[in-house]
């Protein structure tokens, strides 16, 4: 039986992968601002600024400059959790996965509840070769956020390279109820079924991501189905 090749819809956007980058900066900074002393004050501020700034270089495609300014950010505030998670997500689009994966950690140390950490965390070792490391990245960004369709997604991915169809199927089975227009994910559960020779049920997945704009399945159905 003919394996196809899964696809990442999603981060990847690494936020598929490609992630937009983390913005929770005015919200920390309003909860925090009423016990801070004028110079925290002023310092909380200045890093936001070149928080602020990095993420728009990083979407002007400019991601040397992005990691400067997530550098300083980080030199002001070294606990700015959400610099070190998108100097990550930076540094992983830019090849740097290890670096990436050093970024997380620390701002996991800082917040370990932070669900987008864990994520890009999961993403950076799946580029770098460690699936059962990103698996179980993926596992606990789930846990903390039991919406995130996207981890499922990944995680669901996964779980396929490593030919384990039908945990391929239960996390597509989750994506898709949390994001029923997710063409990808109809796409990858129906290659899923395919493998344990479920064909019905993978031209009727076909059908809806065709019916949802992926082309491929289209051509499956006409050739399979």
């Amino acid at each position: 039986m003919k394996k196809r090749t899964a696809i990442i819809g999603a981060l990847v956007s690494l936020l598929p992968i490609g992630q937009p980058l983390v913005i929770g900066t005015s919200a920390v900074l309003t909860s925090a601002a009423v016990i801070l002393s004028v110079p925290e004050k002023a310092k909380a501020e200045s890093a936001a600024f070149y928080y602020n700034r990095g993420i728009d270089k990083y979407n002007a495609g400019d991601y040397s400059g992005a990691i400067a300014d997530f550098n300083k950010a980080i030199e002001i505030n070294p606990r700015y959790a959400n610099a070190y998670v998108n100097r990550g997500i930076v540094k992983r689009k830019s090849g740097d996965n290890y670096g990436a994966i050093a970024d997380y950690n620390k701002a996991i140390e800082i917040n370990p509840r932070d669900a987008d950490a864990y994520y890009n965390r999961g993403n950076a070792k799946r580029k770098s070769g460690d699936n059962y490391g990103a698996i179980s990245d993926y596992t606990k960004a789930i846990e903390i956020n039991p919406r995130d369709a996207k981890a499922y997604y990944n995680r669901g991915w996964i779980k396929y390279e490593i030919e384990d169809y039908y945990g391929a199927i239960s996390d597509y089975n989750k994506a898709i109820e949390i994001n029923p227009r997710d063409a990808d994910a109809y796409r990858n559960r129906g290659m899923g079924k395919e493998q344990i020779g479920n064909m019905k049920g993978a031209c009727s997945d076909w059908r809806k991501a065709s019916s949802l704009g992926d082309e491929d399945p289209a051509k499956w159905v006409r050739n399979q189905c």
